[in-house]
């Protein structure tokens, strides 16, 4: 029988655990599949500007749209009361802005990269996550757009694999797919209890190296041009660093005690550092489904968790050498009703979702905004030049525009995305 810690090391690390050498050598896996045609391999079309991406989605229709820059110039719209929640000015890229107070929170040099988008997904049904992933119809073929980026950032970064992976999904309807197939869920705890274990991979990486390498250099030895083995050699990783690697990854990973979004956030920063997979979705909490939520107790614990866990992730990437290597996006199936009334809890709304992105190409603001649409609020169509609210992207298109410049920032084909009414385009004034 195949047990579960075979499942998950196949679905990490590929038939006959490539991956597993790929970081033990430091050679790109497609060479150690294909050692001779891959040095054939296209080079990608713009290697400056691959991301890694931590995606981090949610069924729950959370909260996040009540309470960020852009909804606190209008006095008829719902904030949380609590003191953690205040209104805060905060400063993105020189420019002034109101939001709760926990947003203030995060180092400047993140708020400087940090944009947040108001965006219409057009449902207020939770099972529905999936189609918001696909972009509502906008992505090619119905992939959804973990799996885009994935798919276009794979042959740019040299990941064991181009499937995301996803360590934090809490329902259904956040699983992810690729080319229309199912992905299995890897939560923090079933990777702690496959990788840590005395005779698990990461203490076993040395001799795989050595024996790995003399396998590719038999493989070159008569064949290969002086320039091939330079190109070899450069990339291949010493016995000191792969002990190195071995240690961090072992004593990151066995911090692990639960699944909680501080786990989940443990294990995708190690997936990227072994080079799994392109993108790793997460699930942070950020108030949930929260329409008896008496006094919005429980969107302002969440809130303030939620932006604690972002700024602990952006600190471990900056620990981890990886801050301009790795960008933070979200996007939710729905936001919430945002108007008068909405004081003990709030219901879905299928005009209004805020998603954020963090990183080194992305250049801090706001892009759209929100306006009264009946029965409460929605977003605004959206400039494309100026990222400000009113222009030529309809609102029913910033959803596939998001997506559009998201494939543009990491160096991927915007033109892969289409919108609904053909008005989505790259909204230039999020990119750096």
């Amino acid at each position: 029988m195949i047990s579960r810690r075979d499942v998950i090391l196949s679905t990490l690390f590929g038939t006959g655990y490539v991956g597993l050498r790929a970081l033990a050598t430091g050679l790109p896996a497609s060479l150690l599949l294909r050692p001779r045609e891959a040095l054939a391999d296209p080079a990608c079309a713009a290697p400056d500007k691959a991301q890694y991406v931590i995606f981090n989605t949610s069924g729950a229709g959370d909260p996040i749209n009540a309470n960020v820059p852009g909804t606190y110039e209008d006095p008829n719209i719902t904030h949380s009361a609590d003191a953690t929640m205040a209104p805060t000015p905060l400063t993105m890229r020189g420019r002034t802005f109101t939001a709760a107070a926990p947003w203030a929170t995060l180092p400047q040099a993140a708020l400087d990269r940090t944009v947040f988008w108001h965006l219409m997904t057009n449902t207020p049904v939770h099972p529905k996550e999936p189609q918001v992933l696909e972009l509502m119809g906008a992505t090619p073929a119905g992939e959804m757009l973990p799996s885009l980026l994935a798919k276009q950032l794979a042959p740019c970064l040299g990941s064991i694999q181009p499937q995301p992976i996803s360590v934090g999904a809490l329902t259904p309807s956040e699983a992810l797919s690729y080319g229309g197939a199912a992905l299995p869920v890897v939560p923090a705890l079933a990777l702690k209890a496959t990788l840590t274990n005395p005779a698990g991979p990461l203490t076993t990486l040395q001799p795989l190296r050595d024996q790995t390498l003399a396998q590719i250099y038999d493989v070159y030895r008569n064949g290969a041009t002086p320039a091939q083995r330079r190109y070899i050699d450069s990339l291949v990783t010493s016995q000191q660093q792969v002990r190195n690697i071995s240690q961090d990854l072992l004593s990151a990973l066995s911090s692990i005690k639960d699944n909680s979004a501080a786990s989940q956030i443990v294990a995708a920063i190690a997936l990227i550092q072994m080079n799994v997979s392109p993108v790793v979705a997460v699930h942070i909490p950020f108030g949930g489904d929260n329409h008896r939520d008496i006094a919005l107790a429980t969107e302002s614990a969440q809130t303030v968790s939620g932006v604690a866990s972002i700024a602990s992730l952006l600190q471990q990437l900056s620990s981890a050498g990886l801050a301009d290597k790795v960008s933070f996006v979200s996007l939710n199936v729905f936001g919430r009703t945002i108007g008068p009334g909405n004081t003990d809890g709030r219901q879905h709304n299928p005009n209004h979702q805020v998603s954020i992105t963090i990183g080194k190409p992305f250049q801090g603001g706001v892009i759209g905004g929100v306006g009264p649409v009946a029965p409460d609020y929605g977003a605004t169509a959206i400039d494309s030049k100026t990222g400000a609210p009113g222009g030529d992207v309809a609102a029913i298109d910033t959803l596939a525009a998001f997506g559009q410049t998201l494939l543009a920032a990491v160096g991927g084909d915007p033109s892969a995305i289409t919108s609904p009414s053909g008005s989505g385009k790259v909204i230039a004034a999020a990119l750096a």
